[in-house]
């Protein structure tokens, strides 16, 4: 997470060691603070949801020095050592917050043998069968119940079976009988989805989880009730039983649905993406992201994709493309349609290419209705780049403006598209004239590859490596998940060399590596001053953002930004 600091620590003492950690937190999180081998065992609580205390695993014995009610004095014992009163019986860490002085023991032989019992009447209805079950590798109860588990069962009597593959709604599919009754599900509805649609019906070991009568779990946050399953209860119907997660590839990105851009994860293997699931960024996304931005891998899966390199609609070398490029860029009268799709880097190399060739640029705002927490209205996750870049000086509207005035009345001769449907722009391609001729980059054919005379095909963002600003300022990197169709070059290596072709410079180091590139962008960009690609932390940091304060962005506020006090017409 972003950086937070913490102003007031307490000191405490844990297992007869002392440590500093942030005041008021709970025993849970102050042992994430003093380390990894110091971790509660939980199931119900949730760092980011209310305290509960369902599943009692999370047992702790506390403790504070005793006082002399008459003087205020530390009772001391035969040692010297201050006199610690032990609550009677252990407490659950996620309601106990920390002070100043507090004493805790998190691993006696009382400790282990509460979560033993705990761990027995869990697994005495839960079916033992790990090895087929969806959530093996992931699932918090098989961890602890190996630490804390008897390896069988002392229940002798029928078990009380529920029902199996549930339909809970489009996406979520529940398999009852292995639900503990964390009630992080129905808590997340409540609480951050804000769908109340989902309880507990019947008593004691019969309780069942379900969906409210004439409802089901259907909005777009649904599967983050899948993630925060501590056990395989909740799964994805989409990726159930489809991949072990332990042959997975897992590869940190940025969700480019819109401008909030929520931090995730990639899980992959051999190519192929099998899901995307949100990483927690405290700044940006907490732990969540929506449905839909979890399925935007499959766009790339299309028949229609574009895979090759063209001109005159006749597959090309990379060199070959770029040749004509260069003789369509000369000859003058060249108009840019930039996207905020597009990459820190790829911005910037493109203002490089618009500088040298005197072209206009004007790029067009992609706006739908926002959510109020974390989809926007800004359907795109990098427009705040391009401001920064210099790409664009204010904010782009709905519609090209003059550059569409001018493509109509054919005063340019050559116009460079990046990832946009002239069609979808409002451009009648039937009317456009011969004259000027089109270079598309775009990862789909359409209308407008049809039409264009030069072909580079886009890359995903799964496919490469780059940067993006998200609606709050906040500079964050994403990497390369999978390899790129056999042959493709990443954007940035597409215009660099291009560049080199203008130039006349020799195209060896036409794929630019990103620390050299980062070295040229802190050197020209006035808010990127001084920053070094493998500086950027994995949660990123925030740019300064004055300059752009009086800007009318289109986002409302949502789950991480409030927009300034000025007027939003959406």
């Amino acid at each position: 997470m972003l950086e937070i600091k913490v102003t007031d620590t307490v000191t405490i003492n844990v297992d007869g060691e002392l440590a500093q950690v942030p005041k008021g937190v709970n025993v849970i999180e102050a042992m994430r603070v003093v380390g990894k081998e110091k971790e509660i065992p939980h199931y119900c609580y949730h760092p980011k949801l209310s305290v509960v205390g369902n599943c009692r695993m999370c047992l702790v014995e506390v403790g504070n020095p005793m006082r002399d009610r008459q003087t205020g004095e530390a009772i001391l014992e035969e040692n010297g050592e201050p006199k610690i009163g032990w609550a009677p019986k252990p407490v659950i860490g996620c309601a106990t917050n920390v002070s100043e002085g507090m004493h805790v023991r998190t691993n006696t032989p009382n400790l282990i043998d509460c979560r033993n019992g705990v761990t027995e009447f869990l697994l005495i209805n839960h079916p033992l069968d790990c090895p087929i079950c969806d959530q093996a590798g992931e699932c918090r109860l098989q961890e602890f119940s190996a630490e804390h588990g008897r390896g069988y069962s002392r229940f002798k009597e029928e078990k009380n079976v529920k029902p199996k593959r549930t339909r809970l709604g489009p996406r979520v599919t529940l398999d009852d009988e292995r639900c503990i009754l964390c009630s992080r599900c129905v808590r997340f509805s409540q609480e951050v989805a804000k769908d109340d649609v989902l309880g507990f019906v019947d008593r004691g070991t019969y309780s069942t989880l379900t969906c409210y009568p004439g409802k089901e779990l259907s909005n777009n946050y649904s599967l983050n009730t899948v993630d925060i399953c501590p056990v395989g209860a909740l799964t994805s119907t989409d990726f159930r039983f489809k991949m072990r997660v332990w042959f997975l590839k897992r590869t940190h990105s940025i969700c480019t649905e819109s401008s909030v851009g929520a931090n995730t994860e990639i899980w992959s293997r051999e190519g192929k993406i099998y899901r995307i699931t949100p990483r927690r960024n405290d700044a940006v996304n907490d732990t969540w992201m929506t449905d839909s931005g979890r399925g935007l891998f499959k766009e790339f899966e299309s028949e229609d994709r574009l895979t090759s390199y063209s001109v005159d609609q006749v597959a090309k070398s990379l060199d070959d493309a770029v040749v004509a490029t260069r003789a369509l860029l000369e000859a003058g009268s060249v108009g840019v349609i930039g996207s905020a799709h597009s990459s820190v880097e790829e911005q910037y190399l493109l203002q490089k290419i618009i500088k040298q060739t005197d072209a206009t640029c004007e790029m067009v705002q992609h706006i739908g209705e926002g959510d109020g927490l974390l989809l926007s209205e800004d359907r795109t996750p990098n427009l705040r780049g391009a401001l920064i870049n210099g790409l664009i000086k204010q904010l782009p509207e709905r519609e090209l403006g003059q550059l569409k005035a001018s493509i109509e009345g054919v005063s340019i001769k050559t116009l460079l598209v990046f990832n946009q449907d002239l069609e979808q722009l409002g451009i009648d391609l039937g009317k456009l004239k011969e004259s000027i001729q089109v270079i598309y980059f775009g990862n789909s054919k359409n209308t407008t590859s049809e039409r264009a005379k030069v072909i580079f095909p886009s890359l995903s963002v799964f496919e490469k490596e780059g940067t993006f600003v998200n609606q709050n300022f906040i500079l964050q990197k994403f990497k390369q998940a999978v390899l790129p169709p056999v042959g493709l070059m990443s954007e940035c290596g597409v215009l660099k060399a291009i560049l080199h072709e203008l130039n006349n410079e020799a195209p060896e180091n036409a794929m630019p590596f990103m620390d050299e590139l980062w070295s040229e962008i802190s050197e020209n960009v006035e808010i990127l001053k001084s920053v070094k690609w493998s500086a950027i932390p994995e949660e990123g940091f925030a740019l300064e953002d004055a300059s752009f304060a009086s800007m009318n962005f289109v986002e409302t506020q949502n789950l991480k930004y409030k927009p300034n006090l000025v007027s939003k017409t959406v």
